[in-house]
């Protein structure tokens, strides 16, 4: 509480002054304030600043000669130090930060070094005013205080070195960086800040001091450059010696346990935003040991033997409980008697609470550090009272290790006052001291590589089913440490190892049982899964702090979020489900969003899920049995008073309603009656969105029917958004209350609340999409009618989404509304009225024009997708003027919007290529030369952008080259954009871009190679064209550019296509090398595809024996007789029957026309026609020739006769 306010002198009105003018008695009137005589509030200037103002002005009038300098400077002094100018005990200080660096520079020129006691206290005077005010000095300022400390500490004595290192340390706070010379002289060879901080340095109060100016000193500032990495380095190595250093014997405790926060908070500091950079795994196994071992400083029970070093592997003997010893360690680490003997304060009868059980919620819920890190609570055993599967999360062996047993401390009459005062203080600091250890954790975890860190985890992770004495791990201290921050920072540091472990997690498995000789790592990692379940469901239950709380809610959602349950037994959803959900009543905001938030990690992991999807379609009052019938509204209730003991805070279940929950058996229901029920998590969020809140907390604001806070509401969106994208058929049936809920957002005045709205709508969109694609072979009976889904969009679109449309204040929501209007069905589409058809096309054309990036880059995307509709692509005016749309986007100066406006190009050439194929020559002869022309010219120009435009700009350019008739190649104007069209894919093929549009460019060339009348025997550019896929077929490290280099080799229909011999020989010998080299890959993501490679190399090898000519026979014999051939003979007959498991991506048109040749029997016929073709041929009178196909006929004989063989 702030102390009182020093009272000012009444200020009265002189003669000539005006009183004030009257004003009217109002409950609507400002409130009165007075003013002084110069107009100004008589308050406006705090006591503080006044104070501080008038001993500045006598500091400023002293001069060095004066001979009163010396008892005016301690006089001033002393009252300077004597005030408060922290804004936090008084709002209106105002000092300026200019005003205090004046004074400061000022008086460092009237402090001799010689007079020491004046050199303390203006130490002190820096200290306390730049820490007080958080004054941010300019740089020469900071040279003037830096000057002067160091050259204290050179001449003054060492008496006063603690007094000037603190001023140092508030100097350097945050400004390392900025005084390298200085910092050289501190922290180089010698250095007295090395020298004080070492851990031989006696004078604890010294190193302390020492510690933090250099903790201050590695302080990064957001948007300042870091601290040297020299400096960090030597900083770091200081502050792990003092963590790793034991503490003197004759040192208090208390004292000890501030140096060691002081060194901690140096750790973060080093580790602080940016990579790891000292060294390799021995340092880091040497700070997570400290690490871990300071997380239990204190801990009251926790004996244990801890190791120096932490090796990234999960040997057993790193850490264990000791055996009793004979000496007494210090009473901070020994369990109270109450401690010792869990089963007797966990029995099944009840038993009072000594004093704890009479405090108030006042008391319960004060934020004072020492009084809230002791605060008493209880653990009883019989905790799941609400159903068996609760209870089975506690496994017998570790039950009364998992009890929160510091939470009871010894009766108060163990100790005297003082001692127990002391006792206190300890307590505190050590809880201090876990915090910092955890908080330096959690710099480590983000600046260390996850993949280095996942070597780690057994030491902070249990990974072995609960039997005997559990390890002390992250779930220890969030189960039994005392403090709640203590336990929230846990939380966090166990949270930011979950986020993103996803890959490393998803070998996870134990749906079979483990053989007994050994466990399997993957055996091992469901184990650590299954057990942070368990102790979260159980801090779940025991938790009573709402920060703490809502903590516990998100590393759980972290957890759901990573971990691959399709492969762990069923079982864990399951109960987290029906645990969490008492808390979406929780009287605190930010734990019901969190709960919201770990329901939209259930319905999002691995969606559909089938164990989350028959948590979906269980009726509403089916989690009964297990969560109870209480729902949690207060935070200071533990679990134990909401399943037993009576609370005001609730209203108790009836007897009848207790028994409906919890014995009567639920009805079964039909099919049909479960699909046509929504899912409850669907009607929670539509009444969290839509209805107004029945019990409002009095921090919520009045009573009335208001509706839940924002953040509560546009997180139920989001569960819902992704409840309808992971779970659609559930939710398909709710499409009236989706409508609904949408357009009720729409019409609402909030920015966010209308973006969810929207978002909710593409989603449901795309879910129907989803639902009438032909490859997902959903049966008609289970789709939403075509009917109704026309009936929904005329609804939507009549609706608010139009002024959403029209929005311009808020762009973001503009283009979230044309990304809904992008995600209508195109079947509906067609059967809407045409009106509304033009509504959409018209409102898309014009929104391409502004200014706004979002909204351009959505608006071209959405009619890149109505350019695919069947109802518009054959309209030649929507498409000639979608594309003049599109080629002007692909000239914006947004990269998102180019990047898009090429994705809507390529989507414009497949229109073609299908009008080409579907309608015929009618409607390439529609398209205007001119037309074809620029967007052939703009797809070239954008293939030189950067990757994300590159990428589908290649595909427009293959499209193109494929739609060109030949009366266009042969007009001039065609031939130099032709030529360079080629040149560019060629390029793209070889250059170092990413992997996508190297493999986009060899599917365009492919695509290029389809039109006939493209002259690939004549034209200068195919030889670089071949030669180009030659290359990367053989030498690319991805095998997915492999793969689509060779389907597009093998795309030439006629032997012409391929040039001359030796061309033919160069595309034979690459595709034989590829093969035989398909299984040749450092890396091991890629042998995935390596099937398909040696399948569609196989395929375009056949092929170029297809279409081969007298004249190519000798060089394919001569291969074929050679040890190469006879490599690649075993790869030919494993395509041929068929045994390669491996599937080709090519795009559908090229699926559909060659299915047949996915059977044996195709691929056999094939090769026979091929065969009778090669005897048929005449030698014509050259031997060479006729050697050369008696080479190839005997080699494809033999192919042959071992398929039929087999």
């Amino acid at each position: 509480m702030a102390a009182p306010m020093k009272g000012s002198a009444p200020v009265f009105p002189r003669r000539g002054v005006s009183m004030f003018p009257p004003v009217a008695l109002s409950a609507e009137a400002a409130p009165f304030t007075p003013l002084s005589a110069d107009g100004m509030q008589v308050d406006s200037i705090s006591d503080a600043e006044k104070h501080f103002s008038r001993c500045a002005t006598r500091l400023r009038t002293l001069r060095a000669d004066s001979e009163q300098l010396r008892d005016e400077l301690n006089l001033l002094f002393d009252q300077l130090l004597s005030e408060n100018y922290n804004k936090t005990f008084d709002p209106n200080i105002t000092i300026r930060p200019e005003d205090v660096c004046a004074l400061l520079k000022h008086v460092s020129s009237l402090v001799p070094l010689n007079q020491e006691h004046l050199v303390v206290k203006f130490c002190q005077l820096v200290h306390h005013l730049l820490n007080q005010l958080k004054v941010i000095m300019h740089e020469h300022m900071l040279d003037v205080l830096m000057d002067y400390t160091a050259a204290a500490l050179k001449e003054c004595s060492t008496w006063t070195h603690t007094d000037v290192l603190l001023a140092l340390s508030a100097v350097v706070y945050g400004n390392g960086p900025q005084c390298p010379q200085h910092i050289s002289g501190l922290l180089g060879e010698d250095g007295v800040l090395l020298k004080y901080s070492s851990p031989c340095q006696p004078n604890m109060e010294l190193r302390h001091v020492a510690l933090t100016c250099m903790a201050n000193i590695c302080l990064r500032i957001p948007g300042q450059p870091p601290l040297d990495d020299q400096y960090r380095s030597v900083c770091f190595h200081i502050f792990l010696k003092t963590l790793q250093s034991p503490k003197p014997s004759n040192t208090d405790e208390l004292f000890y346990c501030m140096v060691i926060q002081a060194a901690l908070k140096g750790l973060q500091c080093c580790l602080s935003g940016g990579k790891w950079k000292f060294g390799g795994g021995e340092e880091l196994g040497s700070v997570l040991a400290v690490l871990k071992r300071l997380m239990f400083q204190g801990a009251p029970g926790v004996i244990a033997e801890w190791p120096t070093v932490l090796y990234p592997a999960p040997l057993p003997q790193y850490e264990g409980f000791c055996s009793p010893k004979p000496a007494v360690p210090t009473k901070s680490f020994e369990p109270s008697k109450d401690v010792a003997v869990p089963g007797k304060a966990s029995g099944n009868k009840k038993r009072k609470s000594k004093g704890n059980g009479k405090k108030t919620k006042s008391e319960e819920s004060k934020k004072d550090d020492g009084k809230e890190e002791d605060k008493e609570a209880t653990f009883p055993k019989d905790e799941a009272k609400g159903g068996k599967s609760v209870e089975e999360t506690l496994s017998q062996p570790s039950a009364s290790f998992l009890y929160p047993l510091w939470k009871m401390n010894s009766s108060d009459s163990e100790f005297s006052d003082p001692e127990g005062n002391a006792q206190s203080k300890l307590r505190l600091n050590h809880g201090r001291v876990r915090q910092g250890a955890l908080h330096s954790m959690l710099a480590v975890v983000k600046a260390v590589e996850k993949r280095t860190l996942y070597g780690y985890w057994s030491s902070f992770i249990p990974d072995s089913p609960s039997g005997g004495a559990p390890p002390l791990t992250l779930l220890t201290i969030i189960l039994k440490d005392p403090s709640p921050k203590v336990r929230l920072c846990a939380l966090q540091v166990l949270s930011a190892i979950l986020d993103g472990s996803r890959q490393f997690l998803a070998v996870a498995e134990d749906t079979a049982s483990p053989r007994t000789s050994y466990t399997p790592f993957s055996f091992t990692l469901a184990t650590a899964v299954r057990e942070l379940h368990r102790g979260l469901n159980l801090a779940l239950l025991a938790e009573t702090s709402p920060q703490t709380l809502t903590q516990v809610i998100k590393c759980l959602a972290f957890l759901v979020a990573n971990a691959p349950y399709h492969r762990l037994r069923p079982g864990l959803l399951s109960l987290l489900w029906k645990q969490i959900r008492p808390y979406l009543r929780h009287r605190d905001v930010t734990v019901r969003v969190s709960v919201l938030t770990l329901y939209e990690a259930l319905v999002t992991t691995q969606a559909p899920l089938p164990e989350v999807q028959l948590l979906l379609q269980q009726p509403e009052d089916s989690s009964c049995a297990i969560s109870g019938s209480f729902t949690p509204r207060d935070s200071s209730l533990s679990w134990r008073q909401r399943n037993g003991m009576a609370s005001p805070a609730r209203t108790p279940a009836t007897p009848s309603e207790r028994n409906s929950c919890t014995h009567s058996p639920r009805l079964p229901h039909t099919p049909a009656e479960e699909d046509k029920t929504p899912p409850w998590l669907l009607q929670l969020c539509v009444s969290l969105v839509t209805q107004p809140r029945e019990d409002q907390s009095d921090s919520e604001g009045g009573g009335g029917a208001a509706l839940e806070p924002a953040p509560v509401r546009l997180e139920a969106l989001q569960v819902l958004s992704h409840l309808v994208r992971g779970y659609f058929s559930l939710t398909q049936a709710s499409l009236c209350e989706i409508r609904q809920v949408s357009a009720r957002c729409l019409g609402e005045t909030d920015c966010s609340i209308q973006l969810h709205g929207a978002k909710l709508l593409e989603e449901f969109g795309m879910g129907i999409i989803l639902q009438y694609r032909a490859d997902n072979n959903v049966p008609e009976s289970s789709r939403v009618p075509i009917t109704q889904v026309v009936q929904f969009w005329s609804e939507v679109l009549s609706g608010p989404l139009n002024g959403a449309l029209q929005n311009e204040q808020y762009p973001t929501l503009q283009a979230s509304a044309c990304d809904t209007l992008a995600s209508i069905l195109p079947q509906a589409f067609a059967q809407l009225p045409d009106k509304t058809q033009l509504m959409c096309i018209t409102v898309l054309l014009g929104l391409t024009y502004t200014e706004n990036y979002l909204v351009k880059t959505a608006a071209v995307r959405a009619l890149g997708v109505y350019i695919l509709f069947p109802c518009l692509r054959e309209d030649v005016m929507f498409v000639a003027d979608s594309a003049n749309i599109i080629l002007a986007a692909l000239d914006d100066r947004s990269t998102n919007v180019r990047a898009k406006a090429a994705w809507s190009l390529g989507n414009l050439t497949d229109t073609l290529i299908a009008n080409m194929q579907n309608v015929g020559v009618d409607f390439q002869e529609e398209i205007s030369d001119m037309l074809l022309l620029k967007m052939l010219q703009a797809a070239t120009r954008a293939s030189a952008d950067k990757d994300r435009v590159k990428s589908n700009a290649v595909r427009a350019l293959g499209n193109l080259l494929h739609f060109l008739r030949q009366t266009q190649m042969s007009r001039s104007v065609f031939q130099r954009p032709l030529e360079d069209a080629i040149r560019a894919l060629v390029k793209t093929v070889q250059s170092e871009a990413i992997m996508k549009v190297r493999w986009n460019a060899c599917y365009a060339l492919g695509n290029a190679f389809r039109n006939p009348a493209l002259p690939l025997e004549s034209a200068p550019w195919a030889h670089d064209a071949f030669a180009a896929l030659c290359h990367v077929v053989t030498s690319c490290k991805n095998f997915k550019v492999r793969i689509k280099s060779a389907a597009a080799l093998a795309v030439p229909a006629s032997r012409s296509c391929y040039g001359d011999t030796k061309r033919f020989s160069c595309v034979w010998r690459s595709l034989a090398t590829a093969l035989e080299n398909s299984e040749d890959t450092n890396d091991f993501l890629e042998y995935r595809y390596s099937a398909s490679l040696r399948i569609t190399l196989s395929q375009a090898l056949l092929h170029l024996l297809s279409v081969s000519q007298l004249q190519d026979l000798p060089t394919l014999g001569a291969f074929l007789a050679s040890e190469e051939g006879r490599g690649i003979k075993e790869h030919l007959i494993k395509y041929l029957k068929a045994e390669e498991g491996g599937v080709v991506e090519e795009a559908d048109e090229e699926r559909d026309s060659r299915q047949d040749s996915w059977h044996p029997q195709q691929r056999i016929a094939g090769l026979k026609e091929t065969l009778i073709r090669l005897k048929s041929f005449v030698a014509e009178g050259e031997e060479l020739g006729e050697e050369g196909k008696d080479e190839v006929v005997n080699y494809l004989q033999d192919l042959l006769k071992m398929c039929e063989e087999s």
